[in-house]
């Protein structure tokens, strides 16, 4: 069960509402970098969790959070929007070329379809999509995802912070930047907490390693046609990254 008060986590404010940054707001809401996409994601992980209930606490604490930082976005785009709506009605009574020059850069749907609120979508208008929701019930594969997730959303924030002008808006995207930071580093921990990255890989580290054909575990393959000398970097030679392994096996080049 979830509970809510009407209070946001964070302050939001627009000083000048501007239509067009509603529309590239909407991917931090509905857009794979976006926060419907974290919200589902830990809380899916969290109701399939099979290990110790400290992990699926952490994930539904989580994944709570994310519900937060979409109403926080959805009032920032209904903010920025706000102050159009005279001058939409007005060009609209009078002109034809609603979606280009009326618009002006907005989403015509934030007009027609949600009265001048956010949606499930991201800024090209593109419904969410759940297939990007990762809940694969292997914890540390999710850990990775959920790095991944953070890591993406807050490119994403720090894009669109660099995008806007606005003392408001840039305050509380520096906020959601803040917490992408600390997601992050709660997602490797919880690694860490599973005894380290060494000790998670491969992944499922449940399957037997002399099952898998080991002379090409760990084998750098290389498909450049033009056939040139064997890297000399780490992921083509030297010892494997992971601690169940003999250390000394090398990557070769193919």
């Amino acid at each position: 069960m979830f509970y809510h008060d009407k209070k946001l986590q964070y302050e939001v404010r627009v000083e000048k509402p501007n239509p067009a940054f509603a529309k590239l707001l909407q991917q931090a809401i509905g857009g794979i970098e976006g926060e419907i996409r974290v919200c589902l994601q830990y809380l899916f992980q969290a109701w399939g969790a099979r290990g110790p209930n400290k992990y699926r606490d952490m994930l539904l604490d989580t994944g709570t959070e994310e519900i937060s930082h979409i109403e926080m976005l959805s009032t920032a785009v209904a903010l920025n929007l706000e102050g159009a709506t005279v001058e939409l009605k007005d060009k609209i009574a009078g002109e034809n070329a609603i979606v280009g020059s009326i618009l002006g850069g907005m989403d015509p749907r934030h007009l027609l379809s949600s009265g001048l609120a956010a949606m499930a979508v991201d800024a090209n208008g593109v419904p969410f999509n759940g297939s990007w929701v990762v809940g694969s019930g292997n914890i540390a594969a999710d850990m990775y995802a959920n790095v991944m997730a953070e890591s993406t959303g807050r490119v994403l924030a720090t894009r669109l912070w660099q995008l806007t002008d606005d003392p408001g808006m840039k305050d509380m995207l520096a906020f959601l930047i803040a917490r992408d930071s600390m997601h992050q580093n709660q997602w490797l921990a919880v690694l860490e907490d599973l005894g380290g990255f060494n000790a998670n890989l491969p992944i499922p580290n449940t399957f037997p390693e002399n099952e898998q054909v080991n002379e090409f575990a760990y084998t750098f393959v290389s498909t450049n046609i033009e056939k040139p000398e064997p890297p000399q970097a780490r992921w083509a030679s030297g010892p494997s990254m992971m601690a169940k392994v003999n250390l000394n096996m090398p990557m070769l080049s193919h």
